[in-house]
């Protein structure tokens, strides 16, 4: 492992908002890791972090958790919301198979999916995470009514979502077939990370949506 990832896990494992391969935390989040009833945001298959440090940022009142199984990106996000001396941002490495052993029933109020990697071929569908699997796991912790939403650049999983929300009983509130090509005044939706700077200099449209369970 190059000596780079080694220092950034050594580093990572003494922050106190990150949270490594642990799943007594259900129904614990706001009584004892947040100490507040604001609602929780979760990025998944965050990279980075960089949009849940911007949500962050954005909604103080919130709270927000990032989660990923790969620790050395992570540590990007969980370093700058150290130095931001961001109370609402938390760190959760784990893989999202294991998300319900995590939260408990109604504990996320919401879900971001920002450019998850597609998974194109067939014989890896279930490990989109949109797939019927992975719904199945957000239904046990979203509260009724919690929103769902989707961020990428392939067409092709955008479209599989809209089918896997009809075949699965949701109800799609909102769809934008290029983002940065419409009059939305969502500010959530201009956050843009390395991956979506780059995929907006290759000329990729991006395209969102929300839906709810």
């Amino acid at each position: 492992m190059p000596k780079k990832k080694l220092i950034r896990f050594a580093e990572i494992a003494t922050f106190p908002h990150v949270i490594q391969m642990m799943t007594d935390m259900r129904g614990r989040w706001h009584s004892e890791f947040f100490h507040n009833d604001n609602p929780i945001t979760l990025e998944l298959a965050c990279g980075k972090g960089e949009y849940t440090v911007a949500m962050a940022q954005m909604y103080p009142d919130r709270n927000f958790v990032g989660v990923d199984l790969k620790g050395a990106r992570m540590w990007t996000g969980a370093k700058a919301a150290l130095n931001l001396k961001l109370s609402n941002v938390a760190f959760l490495r784990m893989p999202i198979e294991r998300i319900a052993d995590c939260f408990g029933t109604d504990e996320v109020s919401e879900i971001w999916i920002t450019f998850p990697d597609p998974y194109l071929s067939q014989c890896r569908a279930k490990k989109r995470l949109t797939s019927p699997d992975f719904i199945s796991l957000y239904r046990r912790i979203l509260r009724p009514g919690g929103l769902i939403h989707l961020k990428t650049d392939e067409p092709n999983l955008f479209a599989y979502t809209q089918k896997v929300i009809t075949n699965s009983g949701g109800h799609l509130v909102d769809k934008l077939d290029d983002v940065y090509g419409s009059l939305t005044e969502n500010e959530l939706l201009k956050i843009q990370t390395a991956y979506e700077k780059r995929h907006i200099a290759d000329n990729r449209t991006i395209r969102y949506l929300s839906f709810h369970l």
